[in-house]
């Protein structure tokens, strides 16, 4: 298990994320995934309010309620460590004090629960200062609504700006960063966000873990894939640092006899400060790849091999 920042959450090693749930799986086909991910020992489920408000025909929160759905049917809430966020949803924009205090009762109808575990800044809103959604955020956790608060999509100075701003006042403080963080995509998050993490003791959830599925190695030179991040995924394989990333995980994934997935989930779990990289699964049978990541283990000469592979 690991812990989250200097919180009470204790969660299993890999986050399964929402995004899927209500876009390209089907409630039938979510609540299935769900099943077998807490199946086989998972419980830290991370979604949005505004999943999957870009289809057509979707409005948003389509995910959280999917979610709240299954955990009712479950009877399992108390078992969860949910995560969702605030601030990206059409209908609730931005991070005043009013939009997170009317949004986050929206997010709670939709889950069917009284309390959100980890409650994200879904993007940073330069138009609010830091004190105000702070506030709003240190209120709800005190009411009991959120128990622990996170951010995303955010430099390292405002976060800087915001960690500082709770000790100062008094307020609730990030425990959580999840930043766009994987093989093939470091400089969202390697350099100066890493070193505010790692004075602020912050825990770390990467979310596009798999590079929109680039990194489960099915995305090959050459070949067509089915699937609604196909173009996001094969535009990777344009960049020659990218394949021989692909070729550095084979080589690993073949000596430990494992997927290519978990290799690749299991160096980000390996890298300091990392909790639970965030993982999307549309079907059962992807889960037992990302599931892995917990039993695996790499060497430090194998950790290296990848680290450089796409430099």
């Amino acid at each position: 298990m690991s812990r989250i920042g200097n919180s009470d959450l204790d969660v299993f090693p890999l986050s399964l994320g929402g995004n899927v749930f209500g876009w390209t799986a089907d409630e039938r086909e979510s609540f299935a995934v769900l099943d077998a991910f807490v199946a086989a020992g998972g419980d830290f489920i991370d979604t949005a309010d505004v999943y999957s408000a870009w289809i057509p025909g979707n409005s948003g929160g389509e995910s959280e309620a999917i979610i709240g759905r299954w955990m009712a049917a479950r009877g399992n809430r108390d078992q969860l460590v949910v995560a969702t966020k605030i601030g990206s949803f059409p209908a609730f924009p931005g991070l005043s004090a009013a939009n997170i205090k009317a949004g986050v009762e929206e997010s709670l109808r939709r889950l069917g629960t009284d309390r959100i575990d980890l409650y994200y800044t879904h993007k940073d809103d330069t138009t609010v200062p830091v004190e105000e959604f702070l506030g709003a955020l240190d209120e709800l956790v005190k009411a009991g609504k959120v128990r622990a608060i996170g951010a995303s999509n955010i430099s390292a100075e405002r976060l800087t700006e915001a960690l500082e701003a709770s000790d100062r006042e008094g307020l609730a403080k990030y425990v959580a960063l999840q930043p766009h963080y994987n093989l093939v995509e470091r400089g969202h998050y390697e350099g100066e966000v890493a070193s505010v993490v790692a004075a602020h003791g912050l825990s770390v959830m990467p979310y596009f873990a798999l590079a929109s599925g680039f990194l489960t190695g099915k995305y090959r030179p050459g070949t067509t894939v089915d699937s609604a991040r196909a173009g996001s995924a094969a535009a990777y394989l344009k960049d020659e640092r990218n394949v021989r990333v692909l070729s550095a995980l084979d080589e690993v994934a073949q000596a430990h006899d494992a997927e290519v997935a978990t290799v690749a989930l299991a160096w980000l779990a390996a890298q300091p400060h990392i909790a639970a990289p965030i993982a999307s699964a549309r079907t059962v049978a992807q889960l037992p790849a990302l599931m892995a990541v917990g039993g695996l283990k790499l060497s430090d000469d194998e950790l290296t091999r990848l680290s450089t592979a796409g430099a």
